[in-house]
């Protein structure tokens, strides 16, 4: 990364004590977290790779002494006539019975089922297989095809789904927790969330198909997305009343980051509380998530107040909570409280990173003290924190706010040598600086590069700058500009 040409920093004293401040704060070469986001665990685990102890095959006239494997069928069409007669022909053609196994047969029956939308056309079709090659039995995971298919376009009354359901148990591959996962996922995944409680509920009456956490969570946070929040906290209810299964903190954080997300911050506090009523403690990704949430409106003063709220708690606060109070009290006009948090974060392990500096930035330039922000970019590069195109954008945006046209023409030279993209926002202002200062030509080339760089749609490129060419036009018209 480039750095920034000496004429743009700046020696005077500029009103706040960044230096300072900053000056003992070592910066972590580590990335910031990108985002607050809900973690999900996956159901299968990673086997250890095992050590290889088989000899290599033995050469016979050029060829291993295995047979090779069987040509695989792909399905166009969902005639069952020719899907049973182009297996009939696979087993003829094939010599070795050896290369006829589950995982083939299985392949099949997946390629069949997915340009077939008739069920029943695929259990013919297993049948079919079972009886032309009585080796092959069908395993749960011939069943969960099968499952998969029907959940895809499900019967009003499921009647599809119990079907293959029962298909598996009458032949002795009982339902698990796994087939109800499977089951509840294709559903919502076609948009069937209804269908998905109706049987949740009902495999929820069975220990062995009851869902564990992994599914339950995954329901609540789909529902969460087409329901309002009391539907959702009656099937919660129905659930932890009728048949046991219990909420837990995941269920509670998918409430209350969808709740912040709509920015009903009044419901994500009383969450809070439920959360605890229900012996939970809190950890640190729920704060966070308030916390955002008050972000979003500019309360910094109630974002620093779940903060200590926090602290009283005895929570340990991570490298996101210090980032988001950052960027709150900034964004909210506390500027000189956020800089603060640069030793505190530091005292705790927490060093800041690209994410800190650019909110400060942000609330520098908000400010109008963009040469703040450009100091606070030199105290960045200075500690080993490189900026990315997020940080330059924010301070090219603040030095054309600011009129502080020629750093902001340098600073975008930079931009340009280090291949960064112009964001819509800094771009626009960009523009609009270079022709209030009669610099039209400059204008254009900052188009020209727009469209080059690909950081915007030519169709965004080009209005933003006929609008500009408009305003400056009128504007000289009333005498506004030169």
């Amino acid at each position: 990364m480039g750095k920034i040409p000496p004429s743009l920093r700046t020696g005077k004293n500029l009103g706040l004590p960044i230096r300072s401040v900053v000056k003992n704060v070592r910066s972590s070469p580590q990335e910031a977290e990108s985002g607050l986001e809900s973690k999900s665990s996956a159901h299968h685990s990673r086997r250890k790779p095992k050590l290889i102890t088989e000899k290599p095959p033995k050469f016979i006239n050029g060829a291993t002494s295995h047979p090779s494997p069987a040509p695989p069928i792909t399905f166009t069409s969902p005639d069952i006539s020719a899907a049973k007669t182009l297996f009939n022909s696979l087993v003829a053609t094939t010599r070795s019975s050896l290369l006829i196994n589950n995982r083939l047969c299985n392949a099949i029956l997946q390629s069949f089922s997915s340009v077939s939308s008739n069920i029943q056309d695929s259990i013919v079709l297993l049948n079919h297989m079972t009886k032309t090659y009585p080796s092959f039995s069908p395993d749960k995971f011939s069943y969960h095809i099968l499952l998969c298919q029907s959940c895809k376009k499900p019967d009003s009354d499921l009647s599809n789904v119990n079907q293959t359901l029962d298909l598996m148990a009458s032949n002795g591959c009982e339902p698990d927790k796994v087939t109800t996962d499977i089951a509840v996922r294709t559903l919502c995944s076609t948009g069937h969330e209804e269908h998905a409680i109706e049987l949740i509920k009902k495999l929820s009456q069975v220990q062995f198909t009851k869902p564990d956490t992994y599914t339950y969570n995954f329901l609540v946070k789909r529902l969460v997305r087409t329901r309002t929040l009391s539907s959702v906290s009656l099937f919660i209810k129905e659930m932890k009343e009728g048949f046991h299964v219990n909420p837990d903190l995941v269920t509670y954080t998918i409430l209350i980051d969808n709740v912040c997300n709509g920015k009903n911050l009044r419901e994500a506090m009383r969450l809070l509380d439920v959360l605890k009523e229900e012996g939970f403690k809190p950890d640190c990704y729920v704060y966070n998530t308030i916390m955002k949430g008050y972000c979003m409106l500019s309360h910094g003063g109630e974002v620093l107040r779940v903060y200590k709220k926090m602290i009283e708690e005895e929570i340990e606060p991570d490298l996101v909570t210090y980032n988001t109070l950052i960027y709150g009290l900034s964004k909210s006009g506390k500027v000189k409280e956020a800089i603060k948090f640069l030793h505190e974060m530091a005292k705790m392990g927490h060093f800041p990173d690209v994410v800190t500096y650019t909110s400060l930035m942000n609330g520098l330039c908000r400010e109008g003290n963009a040469l703040g922000a450009v100091e606070l970019l030199g105290e960045m590069e200075n500690k080993g924190c490189d900026p990315n195109e997020c940080t330059y954008n924010t301070l090219l945006h603040g030095l054309c706010k600011a009129r502080q046209l020629d750093k902001g023409v340098e600073l975008y030279g930079v931009m340009k040598e280090n291949d960064m993209k112009l964001e819509s926002g800094s771009y626009g202002t960009f523009l609009r600086a270079l022709c209030r200062n009669n610099r039209v030509a400059e204008a254009y080339e900052v188009f020209d590069y727009a469209i080059e760089s690909k950081s915007l749609t030519d169709v965004t490129a080009y209005s933003t700058l006929e609008s500009t060419l408009k305003w400056l036009k009128k504007a000289k018209e009333q005498g506004l500009a030169v």
